[in-house]
């Protein structure tokens, strides 16, 4: 799947260069010149983004992540440009988007996993039911729920995309006030199973979101790496957890089991794996220009879907 999607990207990329030269000069278009053109082209995307570690405040004033050895940061004006503009996401899926974490070696085009951080001023949310709360049966809950969406989904021309299981069970920690957990997702045309990785920060007056963006076959690094994300993100002096105030503060309307149900679930975490699989493609076929575009998309937008659903 992979080799496919760069092997499309790079075609449509070599193409857009060959649209501005000469129509007698003679095309390269091997897999090695190709491969060559989509490293080139990578590489100066790459070089254009600015990288950050150590500790950086978020949110206002409301909380500060910190970046250790291993680990780089993008802050949230890149962070939207990565998102949508080289992984195709829509606008809405980069609102309230922080920033990302990404592996110290690893890049916007590698193919590894990426925490997406936000921030949801939603209220307090109430840990009472943490320890009541049957997993078990949440899960069988969300795939119901998931069937039914799916039938939705393929109905507007979309793929379905199934819960498989828990990839790792929630779990809560009560004392640092941390929840984490972890989904396996499959879309149908899919040749690999989708890791969805939540972490959720409850403070004062809202919880901090990281969403890790990866395939099951990283499912072993992101756990490797679950230790040190769960340090990263923390809420600063009068906006932690034990500063509630029930005489001013609001409470949220989700409790732990909410979280875990899936508040932003719809938005960011599943939307923005699945259009991850693509956004070589996407890339390139911007890169490529208005006449690569139509023949390679519009003209099959066309054809098999005269009037495409909106999300």
């Amino acid at each position: 799947m992979r080799s496919v999607i760069r092997l499309a990207a790079t075609t449509c990329l070599v193409l857009s260069i060959h649209l501005g030269r000469a129509q007698d000069a003679p095309a390269d278009t091997s897999e090695a010149a190709m491969e060559a053109a989509y490293q080139l082209f990578a590489d100066s995307i790459e070089a254009s983004y600015t990288y950050q570690t150590g500790s950086i405040p978020i949110a206002d004033g409301v909380a500060t992540v910190n970046i250790p050895s291993g680990f780089k940061y993008l802050d949230a004006e890149q962070s939207k440009q990565v998102l949508v503009e080289v992984w195709g996401n829509p606008p809405g899926a980069a609102d309230g988007v922080m920033g990302m974490i990404f592996q110290e070696n690893a890049g916007v085009f590698d193919d590894t996993y990426t925490f997406v951080l936000e921030y949801d001023p939603m209220g307090y949310v109430s840990d009472e039911d943490a320890d009541d709360i049957d997993y078990n049966e949440l899960l069988t809950e969300l795939q119901n729920d998931s069937r039914a969406a799916n039938e939705e989904r393929r109905a507007a021309g979309y793929e379905g995309l199934e819960l498989v299981g828990w990839a790792a069970p929630p779990y809560y920690d009560k004392e640092r006030k941390v929840l984490h957990w972890a989904k396996e997702l499959h879309a149908d045309s899919a040749e690999v199973n989708t890791l969805n990785y939540n972490v959720r920060v409850l403070g004062r007056k809202g919880v901090l979101i990281l969403n890790a963006v990866g395939s099951m076959e990283q499912l072993e690094s992101v756990k490797a790496g679950i230790p040190s994300v769960l340090n990263m993100a923390s809420f600063n002096e009068g906006y932690t957890y034990g500063e509630f105030d029930s005489n001013v503060d609001e409470v949220a309307a989700w409790t732990v089991g909410g979280l875990v149900a899936g508040k932003v679930l719809a938005k960011a975490g599943i939307l923005a794996i699945i259009l991850k699989n693509i956004k070589l493609v996407v890339i390139a076929l911007g890169a490529a220009g208005a006449a690569a575009f139509k023949f390679f998309g519009g003209k099959k937008k066309t054809e098999d879907n005269p009037t495409p659903p909106q999300a």
